[in-house]
């Protein structure tokens, strides 16, 4: 059928056509205006849609923690540990408000009052933030009660705590790391360069609660730190931590410090400090209870000096063995005086060290050169640091002998004006332990010393090794020092304290060297207790008992074979 028209006819389906096209044309249109509308929408006015879809699923860099190196005494028992814990933190603009009533229970489990954390959250929201920790290193049992909850916006990241078995024994020389596990004292931070590891990174593919759901690539592999094995000896560590804190509560005293070396090779078996702290508290971490006082505090070393006094006379000929040294009380070098606690008449060598005159010391001190003197006192360390590598560690002092005036040299001789640490103490007594030869110190496990070097002639440092034994006798400054079944060599020191006025007449370091067996030293053992109030002042009265116990446990553990008391009466009978 046609329909006829001026310009002829067209026909029907042609009609059709075109009404179809614009049709799907328009349906068309309006398709891809919804999109755009729609687009517009989501990406502009409500934009936050998308945003929380792409989070339900994502592909994410995380970083992998690194194990921190484990510190081990010399027989491989740990005193320091890492162990695996769980942070939690929130993403604020994630929380929902439908989620609300889940903030109730994870803050009981997390132990934060409800009203701080819902406060503090809507504050971190309100700044925009991403990202705000709630609880660090919790145990991982909190951890999966939190987790249980499922709200989203909380996350979960493992770290490790520091842990150390041996607590407040070996707090001091160990120190401790700040929450985010890096060294911040002690042998932790001296050491950080090896202790510490290099985190990793891994992408992993997450969900709408920031739970990783797979593990995509390694990026970069965590290297874990390495560990470190140290001198210490757990066993001696303990025992000369409880004898210090006993000394230190029997004598109400200020503070107090003790170490023990090897005699043969310098190894520091064992270094306390009171007052103790317990690195595992940090709730006890002020600068005055974890300062290791052994290793960074300095003192005049008073007497304990004087047995160098007498080696580096005899060894550089500057007297004689049998040499006879009148002592008379009172003894004026220009216009000072030296005075002894009491008149001595004439003494040998052996009565000088016994009865630590200071008039003797002097005399003997005056026959050597300035710069001869000086140079035996900085060969054994006093002035430099010993160089262990522990923090802040005190060098002292040890004016130059170009500098001294007469009366300077005095002084020296009987131990003021010259200071020292514990450490560099004891370090000096290896010279007459080890018949002559000094040893560098360390704390980290070696096979042999290779900075020992001679100071003394052998039988210098025996002969001298010899009188010392006399001061454990009744007769002598510490006879509480002696240790049964052993020969036992040692000095006393009693130290007036030096503050902005001069010198106290009422404060005192008391202070005790000494080392065992005498006839072939195994250790030395240095203690100074600080401010002892109970009355009793003295080295051999407040340092020495200390000293036996330590000593007698140590001979114990390590099996050594008592020289006896017999060659002690012997000694004694030819005087």
């Amino acid at each position: 059928m046609r329909i006829a028209t001026g310009a002829g006819t067209i026909p029907h389906h042609n009609t059709d056509f075109v009404i179809r096209r614009r049709l799907l044309l328009s349906v068309m249109l309006l398709a891809m205006l919804a999109l755009v509308g729609r687009a517009v929408y989501l990406q502009i006015l409500d934009k936050e849609f998308l945003q929380d879809k792409g989070d339900m699923q994502h592909v994410g860099v995380v970083s992998v923690s690194a194990y921190r190196g484990q510190i081990k005494d010399r027989n491989g028992e740990p005193l320091a540990i890492s162990t695996p814990v769980q942070s939690i933190w929130v993403n604020p603009r994630q929380l929902r408000d439908a989620e609300q009533d889940k903030l109730t229970p994870m803050a009981k489990i997390l132990g934060f009052p409800e009203k701080e954390l819902r406060s503090l959250l809507k504050k971190e929201k309100d700044a925009n933030k991403r990202f705000v920790y709630l609880r660090r290193q919790i145990n991982p049992d909190i951890a999966e009660k939190v987790k249980a909850l499922e709200i989203t916006g909380v996350y979960f990241e493992r770290e490790f705590k520091r842990y150390y078995p041996a607590g407040a024994v070996s707090g001091h020389l160990l120190g401790f790391t700040n929450i985010d596990d890096i060294g911040q004292e002690g042998i932790e931070h001296g050491y950080e360069h090896i202790l510490r590891g290099q985190p990793g990174k891994k992408r992993v593919i997450k969900d709408g609660k920031g739970q990783i759901i797979k593990d995509v690539e390694n990026i970069e592999e965590a290297i874990p730190g390495r560990d470190l094995v140290l001198t210490i000896d757990e066993r001696l560590q303990y025992l000369a931590y409880r004898e210090l804190q006993n000394a230190m509560i029997q004598n109400k005293a200020h503070s107090a410090s003790l170490v023990v070396l090897d005699a043969k090779n310098g190894d520091v078996l064992a270094t306390v400090s009171q007052p103790a702290f317990n690195p595992n508290n940090r709730k006890e971490l002020s600068s005055n209870r974890y300062r290791n006082r052994a290793m960074v505090d300095s003192f005049e070393p008073g007497s304990t000096v004087k047995p160098f006094v007498v080696a580096a006379a005899l060894d550089g000929g500057y007297i004689k063995p049998n040499v006879m040294i009148e002592t008379h009380g009172v003894y004026h070098l220009g216009r000072n005086v030296v005075k002894d606690v009491h008149n001595y008449g004439t003494m040998d060598l052996t009565h000088v060290l016994q009865k630590s005159s200071n008039i003797a010391v002097t005399q003997i001190a005056m026959t050597m050169p300035p710069e001869y003197f000086w140079g035996v006192y900085s060969r054994l360390g006093f002035g430099t640091s010993a160089g262990v590598g522990f923090p802040g560690e005190a060098s002292g002092s040890l004016l130059d002998y170009q500098g001294w005036h007469e009366f300077d040299q005095a002084i020296l001789s009987f131990g003021y004006g010259v200071s020292t640490s514990i450490l560099q103490l004891a370090r000096a007594y290896t010279a007459l332990a080890d018949d002559g030869i000094i040893h560098s110190v360390t704390l980290l496990k070696r096979d042999e010393d290779p900075d020992a070097q001679r100071i003394f002639k052998p039988e210098t440092a025996r002969k001298v090794r010899e009188m010392l034994e006399h001061v454990i006798s009744k007769e002598g400054t510490a006879y509480q020092a002696r240790v049964e079944g052993y020969r036992v060599a040692g000095k006393t020191g009693t130290v007036k304290k030096a503050g902005a006025g001069g010198y106290s007449e009422d404060k005192y370091l008391s202070v005790f060297v000494g080392m065992a067996p005498a006839s072939n030293p195994r250790f030395i053992i240095a203690i100074v207790v600080d401010e002892p109030t109970t009355g009793q002042y003295y080295g051999g009265l407040v340092a020495a008992p200390a000293f036996s116990k330590v000593m007698a446990g140590a001979l114990r553990v390590y099996g050594v074979e008592p020289d006896g008391m017999d060659n002690m009466h012997l000694l004694l009978s030819k005087q």
